[in-house]
């Protein structure tokens, strides 16, 4: 998310969480203002950070950033969470959670993400056991996230772990049942991106609406 007015308006659908995708490459990089929204670049982070500063928690997604980039923005965006997305190691989290905690932002929580093919990509999470605080399993593709593509959950029934996981990888809004029969205990919520977008990091508030209303009923 990086619009103001579309921050606002999901907000008010009652999600959990909300992402701000600070890598560089990504469609829906933060600093890549859109002209629609009105704002010229200088002003884009005060704003966003102003639209941002009560609701949901708030996500930073970064892809092997340097450990200062990260804290900064972590700092200046009031971040609830950092989710990792590229090759970050036990140690680098480990570092930057010293740096972090207490001082500067004494409840951030990691999340590490990890793409998912087969049964073994599964397995690595064991050396995230004691560094994140959440796993988010995605579609491994050439891309780094948001390519819109399922992976088979059915393998995820080989996560034995016991950090809690968000479901991700192209989940659109025709798939309300196929959420709603998905079932593991260690399963805590999951993540709405791509085909949810009117365009990179705009996303189409009805077809939230729609889709939240569904899975929080038993419509």
């Amino acid at each position: 998310m990086r619009d103001p007015d579309n921050i606002r308006a999901v907000k008010a659908l009652g999600i959990d969480l909300m992402g701000l995708i600070f890598w560089p490459k990504s469609p829906r990089y933060v600093s890549s203002i859109p002209v629609h929204a009105g704002i010229i670049p200088d002003e884009a982070e005060e704003e966003i950070v102003k639209t941002i500063n009560s609701g949901c928690k708030h996500v930073g997604v970064f892809v092997d950033e340097m450990p200062q980039t990260v804290i900064t923005h972590a700092y200046n965006y009031h971040l609830d969470y950092i989710q990792l997305h590229g090759n970050e190691s036990p140690t680098y989290i480990d570092n930057l959670k010293r740096t972090l905690i207490p001082d500067i932002l004494p409840d951030v929580k990691i999340i590490k993400a990890l793409s998912i093919r087969e049964a073994d990509d599964v397995k690595r999470w064991q050396q995230y056991d004691g560094y994140a605080d959440l796993l988010l399993f995605d579609t491994k593709c050439k891309c780094v996230g948001g390519s819109g593509e399922q992976f088979d959950w059915s393998v995820l029934d080989h996560y034995d772990g016991n950090i809690p996981f968000i479901l991700s990888g192209g989940i659109g809004p025709d798939d309300t049942q196929r959420i709603k029969d998905y079932h593991h205990p260690m399963c805590i919520g999951i993540d709405l991106n791509s085909r949810f977008e009117d365009e990179p990091a705009l996303k189409n508030v009805k077809k939230l609406d729609d889709f939240i209303k569904k899975i929080r009923t038993n419509e």
